[in-house]
């Protein structure tokens, strides 16, 4: 197998990998050019062409990593993960760790670690890398990395994103949901949220949104029937999608650009979180971007006409 062909049987794991540690499409595929790079330099072939584009493609995300801290820190408002719509990599055997370590919740609760505490949890937990390998990605040693796992766990234990596992019943869940949007029906939106559940735009200053984020079952309910049905009023749609592995939504204006994703997370048979991403900055590898600017001032013009 040619160099070429291994690194391209490898790469959706260099991906998947990359992402969880950054929670960043664009930089997640960044990294692993540049460990195709480091790769395609290397005089002598490794022993486990796997481990070595996997530490190396984690060394790389840990560097990103650190230099991406004081923007994140930074950063106004609520900050997410950019999108992801499919994850490349698939293992029957993970396919639970796998779906839960690239939902939302899960990503930005990783936030929480440090970089390398980051990098050993994905490592370990997510793809079940041995501490040999793990401790040469890290540049630790074995003992100082199964410490970094402790620490990891300890931290993310405590808010521990739990799902809905039956698929049909969340896409079931998640069509009557978006019908009800679309329809402005506040009482039907309100009989499918829990009690607690909280409504988070990331904006990132960029777009409006929301000031903060909005909590509980009669204020979300009657906040989202009563802005959408404008949106779509002015040719706003919407197409049913998962992100991050999770129900969800991509809005597009008239034109078909991307303004924001929306993603949902269930628990016991209703909606708990939602979570829209409207940062233009983190939709771009979804296709075009749309003027989320401009369209709230068309919703706004064409609310004023009405009165």
């Amino acid at each position: 197998m040619s160099k070429v062909e291994e690194f391209e049987e490898l790469r959706p794991l260099l991906f998947s990998i990359a992402y969880r540690i950054l929670g960043s499409v664009s930089e997640a595929e960044d990294a692993v050019q540049e460990a195709w790079l480091r790769f395609d330099g290397t005089a002598t072939r490794p022993a486990s062409t796997k481990a070595y584009l996997s530490a190396v493609v984690t060394r790389i995300s840990i560097d990103v990593l650190r230099s991406a801290r004081v923007r994140r820190e930074e950063y106004v408002g609520p900050w997410f993960p950019e999108p992801l719509l499919s994850d490349p990599y698939q293992d029957p055997e993970r396919s639970v760790e796998l779906a839960d370590s690239v939902s939302m919740a899960a990503l930005v609760l990783l936030e929480r670690l440090s970089p390398l505490e980051r990098a050993v949890f994905v490592l370990r937990e997510v793809f079940a890398f041995g501490f040999d390998d793990i401790a040469a990605a890290v540049g630790r040693s074995e003992a100082a990395c199964r410490q970094l796992l402790v620490r990891a766990r300890r931290h993310m234990q405590a808010g521990r994103p739990r799902f809905a596992a039956d698929r049909e019943d969340r896409e079931e869940l998640a069509t009557r949901f978006f019908d009800a949007l679309k329809n402005g029906d506040v009482g039907g939106l309100q009989n499918l949220l829990a009690a607690d559940v909280q409504l988070v735009g990331d904006g990132g200053g960029k777009a409006p949104q929301l000031a903060r984020a909005v909590m509980g079952a009669e204020n979300v309910a009657r906040l989202l029937g009563t802005v959408f049905p404008w949106l779509i009023r002015i040719d706003v749609t919407f197409e049913l999608h998962e992100v991050n592995g999770q129900p969800g939504a991509i809005f597009r204006d008239r034109d078909g650009r991307v303004l924001q994703t929306m993603a949902l997370e269930l628990l016991d048979g209703r909606i708990q979180t939602i979570r829209a991403v409207i940062n233009p900055d983190k939709l771009g590898h979804l296709g075009p971007v749309g003027d989320a600017w401009a369209v709230d001032r068309e919703v706004k013009q064409a609310r004023r006409q009405s009165n």
